[in-house]
C-alpha cells in the first residue's frame, strides 16, 4: 500500500493555468487544473480543486479564508453538497488505486463507509505488500474488523492474532470478539491436526486415519514423552481460555479437542490457572462439555464444589460467577438466581462477570427477590418498587 506522495509539476502547467484564466475565465481554469490533477493522480489536491471550483461558481472567494457559516442558508446547503460529492469522487479514485487508507479519510468525512468496507472485503494483498495501514482501517478503526482480524491471522500468525484478541476493543461488539476467538480456535486446531498427522506418519511410515485430535493422540503417549509438544503451549493455553464464550457447537467441539491435547502434555508444560480453572485444560473442558450438554449435572457439581473448595478463605466469588454464567447459558435462571442470592448479593453488580441477582430477579419477574437485592445494595427506590410490584 503506497502512501500518498507529493507530485512535482512542470513550470508549463502554471503558465497554462494563467493563460486559461486570462482567456477563458476562472471556472475553465479550475476545470483545466482538475483535469491535470486527475491525470497526475494527485487526488488529495484534486479534492480541494473541486471545492475551489464550487466556490468560484458560487461567486465567493476561491480561498476558504472564512467559515462557511458566512454563507446564506442556500449557499451552505449547496457547498455541503459539493463537499460530499468531492469526498465521494476522491474516495472512489483512491479505491481504484487500491489505496484504502487514503480513501477512508474522505469517506469518513461524510460518514459513508460502505465503499471502504466493500474494498476491504475484496482486498487480497500481495506477498510483500504492507498490509498494516489496511489492518488499521479494518480492525482498529472498526470498518471491517472481521476481515481485519483475518488479515492479522494470515499475515502475522497466531501469536499476533492472540495479542490482538486479548486487547480487543469492546466497542466492536461481542459478535466480533466471538469471531476472533472462533478463528483462533479453528486456526490452532487445523495447525495442530496437520502437525500431529505429519509426526505420526514419519513415525509409523504411513498416514494415520484419524481426523480429530483425540483419535490421533489415543494410544500414542510417545507424542508427549520427554516434554514433547507440537504447538506453542502459551498459544494453546491462551486460545483455550478464550473459548469459554464460544456459541457454535462445532467451535466448542474443536476447543474441547484442544483441551484433550493440553491435558496430555507434561505437567511442566501446563500453565497453572486461577480458580475455578486451576487446571486449565481439565476445568475448561468440563465447562465446555456442560454447554454442549455432556454430563451436565456432574459438570455443574464440579463448579459448585469449587465455590467452597477453600473453607478457610470462604466462598470463591469468581467461581460463583462462573456457575451463574453456566446456569444462565443453560436457561436455568431460577437456579442462577439462587446461586447469586447465596454468594453475590452484596457485590456491586457492575463489577460482576455474570448477571447479578437484581438482573436475574427482573428477568424472572421475582419482585420479592428484587426487593431483597435492592435492600442489600442500599437502594430504597428499587426496594420499594420491588415490594409494590410483588404485591400486585
Amino acid at each position: 500500500m503506497q502512501p500518498v506522495e507529493a507530485i512535482a509539476f512542470e513550470p508549463s502547467l502554471y503558465e497554462a493555468l494563467q493563460q486559461t484564466l486570462t482567456k477563458k475565465g476562472p471556472v475553465q481554469a479550475v476545470e483545466a487544473l482538475c483535469a491535470t490533477l486527475r491525470e497526475k493522480k494527485d487526488y488529495a489536491k484534486l479534492f480541494y480543486a473541486m471545492l475551489m471550483k464550487k466556490r468560484v461558481q458560487m461567486g465567493v472567494s476561491p480561498i476558504p479564508t472564512a467559515s462557511a457559516s458566512g454563507f446564506s442558508e442556500s449557499q451552505q446547503t449547496e457547498y455541503e453538497d459539493a463537499i460530499r460529492e468531492a469526498c465521494r469522487t476522491t474516495g472512489e479514485l483512491f479505491l481504484k488505486e487500491r489505496n484504502i487508507p487514503a480513501a477512508f479519510a474522505y469517506y469518513r468525512m461524510i460518514g459513508e463507509l460502505n465503499p471502504v468496507k466493500e474494498a476491504i472485503e475484496q482486498f487480497q494483498p500481495g506477498p510483500e505488500e504492507d498490509i498494516q495501514p489496511v489492518v488499521d482501517v479494518a480492525f482498529s478503526q472498526g470498518v471491517h474488523p472481521k476481515k481485519g482480524f483475518d488479515l492479522i491471522l494470515e499475515r502475522y500468525g497466531i501469536c499476533s492474532a492472540i495479542t490482538t484478541a486479548s486487547g480487543y476493543d469492546p466497542g466492536h461488539g461481542p459478535e466480533v470478539r466471538a469471531y476472533c476467538v472462533r478463528q483462533l480456535v479453528r486456526s490452532l486446531h487445523e495447525q495442530l491436526i496437520e502437525r500431529l498427522r505429519s509426526v505420526i506418519e514419519q513415525q509409523q511410515g504411513f498416514a494415520p486415519s484419524g481426523r480429530t485430535i483425540p483419535t490421533l493422540i489415543d494410544g500414542r503417549d510417545w507424542l508427549f514423552a520427554d516434554d514433547m509438544y507440537l504447538t506453542d503451549t502459551s498459544h494453546l493455553s491462551s486460545v483455550v481460555q478464550m473459548s469459554l464464550d464460544l456459541q457454535d457447537p462445532e467451535d466448542l467441539r474443536l476447543a474441547r479437542e484442544l483441551c484433550a491435547y493440553g491435558k496430555k502434555l507434561s505437567p511442566t508444560l501446563q500453565y497453572q490457572g486461577t480458580p475455578p480453572f486451576e487446571k486449565i485444560y481439565e476445568d475448561i473442558d468440563v465447562y465446555l462439555s456442560i454447554i454442549l450438554g455432556d454430563d451436565v449435572e456432574a459438570g455443574l457439581k464440579h463448579f459448585r464444589d469449587k465455590i467452597t473448595a477453600n473453607l478457610e478463605e470462604g466462598p470463591d466469588q469468581f467461581a460463583a460467577e462462573v456457575l451463574v454464567r453456566l446456569l444462565v447459558r443453560l436457561d436455568r435462571l431460577p437456579e442462577a438466581l439462587e446461586v447469586g442470592k447465596q454468594y453475590l448479593t452484596d457485590v456491586d453488580e457492575r463489577q460482576l462477570s455474570c448477571p447479578g441477582t437484581f438482573d436475574l430477579a427482573q428477568r424472572l419477574k421475582d419482585y420479592q427477590s428484587l426487593a431483597e437485592s435492592a435492600r442489600v445494595r442500599q437502594d430504597p427506590v428499587h426496594y420499594l418498587a420491588g415490594l409494590i410490584a410483588a404485591s400486585k
